[in-house]
């Protein structure tokens, strides 16, 4: 019986060691697996567009300090080290970051920017003798494109990692990391006697190593059965991979926090996501913040526990000091100082959502969504953070004030919007809503409501294609209309005062004062196929029912939709796909893809030139003229407010020089809202782009055009003595030849007429 019993007692064992083997090489071959090659799924970074600084730029000393506390620089007396500077009346001394751009490695240069009253008069670089034609400041992160399980992380490799927050970490996490095999004895000795006291597991006493693999492996399950299973992978870790490869792992992957749906992981992204700089730039309180993270980062969030946040930093702090880590003259000053987090906690890393939203889309069409959530692609794109910041501030600011001013609901308006380089279709700012930050329903890409009379352009432009039937001083028809549709339907459009009927009207006047009557029925002599084809051509991708109610906006379309027809006006014609990307490189910084401008002749530019004319006088006397209330009187610009039936959707559209806009105002649950174009949208799109100091539009008149002097009344070519006169311009070869009936007046008879009309 005893022999019995020690023969199963033999066979117990072996089949334990046996299955213990098994179990360890199956574990051993999990670590060697998922360690080999690339660890991380590593979200694609997204950057905004560089800060660019030349000679001549339009900017002073107090926008280039805003710029710069944006991108985290600090404000100091004298700058000596990266990401400092220092401004002082018309002179902003810095220290740039290096930064790997698509092109090259930019390095940290110590500049000295000079201001005069028209901008930036000089940039100088000590050893270099003349003033740099061109700089780049180190781009804005404004996003990643992560899975849906929102890990996010930002890589350091070893020598990238600042001493004293390697050193920091060993000392406070696992001073005998060096010494050990992967888990510590003591350790596990001082937590069992925890742990036994307590009745319960309370304490761990794990290594850098066990909560390496805890974090990558496993769970955080309090159990001896995930203690067992911890133990042995990081004994099989230690084998594999040495120290400092997994002190490396352990700063990249080490829980920091949380930022809404997406977990900080590594303290390379916690340096952006607490203080909005990189790790290089942390100082001693700052990296004892972030150590503190480590051991509950929801616990001692500094954010929402300031105090406990605060008492904990300070602890580490003293371990760094009675460790010679740091001096006592920084140890004062380091437990002296505010805990210095950032209060919206972006650091760059989430602050523009609807934006990444934009790029993520378009970068589908190139590359798999698998490759974007993990191979860490760096996404330089349009962005221009001060636009965008404007826009945003406006967009809320502004519908505050029009609900309290007319006593609508309060945070019951809604609003979208894009700003567009005009030269090249980039996409220089975007708002999906009036919270800018909120990352929900993207309103500027996929809100499609009617847009009314911003409909109106491209009926007068295919219109002006014809110039042997239409030119800017045709007469229309702006009379009742009542059609008869095909389903049986009658359409009975009517004017924005809906019982006015203004008879007679010049082309130009019936565009800028937006006259729906004289609009409709040119829609009709001009069919409704040619205004579709007219869209289409300015760039709207899909087909428009080609009925007559399209001419006064019966189409339902994104604000980017519209706001890519409005960029091929604004253009001359030219028409750019609108894009927010400009580069994109590997995780190394070796390029990938190159977005270059497209152009592609849409519009001809004679009948554009002519619209655009049309579109000048909407914001001189037309529906558009409160532009003129936030922007400079002498700013030429072009534009077309829109209103929808019951006043539900509000709508401008316009361009200057150098940007496109367009914004959208309503409810998202299609409720009238009360607002025109002029009341809702216009205020809003005024006020961005007065704060953009939007440049005056100053068109280049084709060949094909000619200008010619107008008698008002006769509409015939004026002379000498007519009085009542307009300049106009023609495509060539279709003005009016006969002369007015005043042109061969006297002119002492027709100045004589005018003094006497005067006192009448």
């Amino acid at each position: 019986m005893r022999s019995k019993l020690r023969v199963a007692a033999l066979v117990t064992l072996a089949v334990g060691l046996v299955a213990g083997s098994l179990y360890i090489l199956y574990l051993d071959q999990v670590i060697r697996e998922r360690f080999a090659g690339v660890r991380w799924a590593v979200p694609s970074k997204v950057f905004a567009a560089p800060l660019e600084l030349y000679p001549g730029k339009t900017m002073d000393a107090q926008a280039l300090a805003r710029e710069l506390d944006r991108l985290g620089y600090r404000k100091v007396g004298t700058p000596s080290k990266p990401g400092s500077y220092a401004q002082s009346g018309r002179a902003v001394d810095l220290v740039s970051r290096a930064f790997q751009y698509w092109d090259g490695k930019e390095p940290s240069r110590r500049l000295f920017v000079r201001f005069d009253a028209s901008g930036i008069r000089e940039i100088v670089e000590p050893g270099v003798s003349s003033s740099h034609a061109l700089v780049r400041i180190d781009p804005l992160a404004i996003g990643s494109i992560h899975a849906a399980r929102a890990e996010d992380r930002l890589l350091l490799r070893r020598e990238e990692v600042p001493e004293l927050l390697a050193k920091g970490i060993i000392l406070v996490e696992d001073r005998h990391f060096y010494s050990h095999w992967g888990v510590s004895l003591r350790g596990i000795a001082r937590a069992m006697v925890a742990n036994i006291k307590a009745g319960r597991v309370v304490q761990g006493g794990s290594t850098i190593t066990q909560q390496l693999v805890r974090n990558f492996f496993l769970t955080l399950d309090q159990n001896l059965q995930r203690k067992i299973k911890e133990a042995i992978m990081a004994i099989l870790l230690e084998l594999h991979y040495d120290k400092e490869e997994v002190l490396e792992a352990y700063i990249n992957e080490i829980f920091l926090g949380q930022d809404g749906s997406r977990a900080i992981h590594g303290f390379g992204l916690a340096a952006g996501h607490y203080f909005n700089k990189p790790v290089s730039e942390l100082n001693a309180a700052e990296t004892a913040l972030l150590i503190s993270l480590a051991k509950g980062a929801s616990y001692y969030n500094p954010r929402r526990h300031p105090e406990r946040a605060r008492g904990r930093r300070d602890l580490v702090l003293r371990l760094f000091r009675d460790d010679g880590l740091i001096t006592e003259e920084t140890y004062q000053r380091a437990v002296a100082a505010p805990l210095g987090v950032e209060s919206d906690g972006d650091g760059g890393a989430v602050r523009y959502p609807a934006f990444v939203d934009l790029v993520r889309r378009q970068l589908e069409a190139d590359y798999r969504k698998e490759d974007l959530q993990s191979e860490g692609l760096r996404i330089f794109t349009t962005l221009d953070p001060h636009a965008q910041a404007e826009l945003e501030r406006h967009i809320r600011d502004g519908l505050e004030r029009i609900e309290a001013q007319r006593g609508i609901e309060e945070g019951s308006l809604e609003a979208a919007a894009l700003i567009t380089r005009t030269e090249s279709g980039e996409v220089a700012a975007l708002a999906g809503g009036r919270e800018g930050r909120y990352r929900g329903f993207n309103r500027a890409l996929d809100a499609r409501r009617p847009i009314g009379s911003l409909a109106k352009p491209f009926v007068y432009h295919t219109a002006l294609s014809q110039p042997e039937r239409f030119h800017l001083y045709s007469l229309l028809e702006d009379k009742p209309l009542r059609l008869e549709m095909p389903n049986g339907s009658v359409w009975e459009p009517k004017n924005y005062d809906a019982d006015a009927v203004y008879g007679e009207v010049r082309l130009y006047e019936a565009l800028a004062r937006s006259y729906n009557l004289a609009t409709a029925h040119l829609g009709l002599a001009v069919t409704p196929k040619a205004v579709a084809r007219t869209m289409q051509a300015a760039g709207l991708e899909r087909a428009p029912a080609a009925l007559p109610s399209l001419a006064l906006g019966a189409i339902d379309l994104s604000p980017m939709e519209v706001a890519q027809m409005f960029s091929t006006l604004a253009s001359g014609g030219f028409r750019y796909p609108l894009t927010g990307i400009r580069e994109v490189t590997d995780a190394q910084g070796e390029p990938l893809t190159r977005y270059g401008m497209q152009v592609e002749r849409g519009l001809d530019e004679a009948p554009t030139y002519l619209t655009n004319w049309a579109l000048e006088q909407v914001a001189i006397f037309g529906t558009g003229s409160g532009v003129y209330r936030w922007i400079e009187p002498s700013t030429r610009l072009a534009g077309k407010t829109g209103t929808t039936d019951g006043y539900r959707d509000a709508w401008f559209a316009g361009f200057g020089g150098d940007r496109v806009g367009v914004f959208w105002v309503g409810r998202d649950d299609n409720q009238p809202t009360g607002l025109s174009g002029a009341s809702g949208a216009l205020p809003l799109w005024s006020a961005t782009m007065a704060a953009l100091d939007l440049q005056s539009y100053d068109p280049f008149m084709p060949s094909s055009v000619t200008q010619v002097q107008i008698d008002r009344d006769s509409g015939l070519r004026a002379g000498e003595g007519c009085q009542k006169v307009i300049s106009l311009p023609f495509i060539e070869g279709f003005a009016p030849e006969r002369e007015a009936p005043c042109a061969g007046s006297d002119t002492s008879e027709g100045v004589r007429g005018w003094f006497q009309r005067l006192w009448q």
